[in-house]
């Protein structure tokens, strides 16, 4: 049914969710996963001052990508599932969109955070992936009860 499922992870708590129960979904069906981190920079004009720091920010965003990704590898592997890594940067919708069409994929599995009654209107990234993809999209929803106290 799929042989690749795209997890989009950030190492969010829902982030982590969505890989948690693609990781599931790919061992019962000898599925390869993807991991996918996109850096995401600020699109808005900026001052002189601020491109100064924008190199930094790239790398800083880049060494954050590998250790998430490299987590996600981690949980993959604790399932005997075979992981890909991939880091992209633009917008987070398009990304995966372009992503899951250039790979071929066959599925996106990506959590979705708690957004309350007011925020489940407005919608996300799982939201904006869902209404635009054009492969199955499973999400796996974060509920009040799952948001963790720090």
């Amino acid at each position: 049914m799929y042989d690749t499922v795209l997890l989009p992870y950030d190492g969010s708590d829902e982030g982590e969710m969505g890989a948690r129960h693609g990781i599931e979904l790919a061992a019962s069906l000898g599925a390869t996963v993807h991991g996918l981190y996109v850096i995401s920079l600020p699109g808005a004009p900026r001052a002189v001052s601020l491109r100064d720091d924008e190199e930094q920010l790239r790398a800083e965003y880049e060494a954050y990508g590998d250790e998430v990704l490299s987590e996600l590898g981690e949980m993959a592997a604790d399932h005997g599932v075979d992981c890909v890594g991939v880091k992209r940067t633009g917008n987070v919708t398009d990304e995966i969109i372009g992503y899951a069409e250039d790979e071929g994929i066959d599925a996106i599995v990506m959590g979705s955070g708690y957004r309350g009654k007011i925020g489940a209107l407005l919608g996300g990234t799982a939201d904006r992936v869902v209404r635009t993809s054009s492969v199955p999209v499973v999400t796996k929803r974060m509920g009040v009860d799952d948001i963790p106290t720090r």
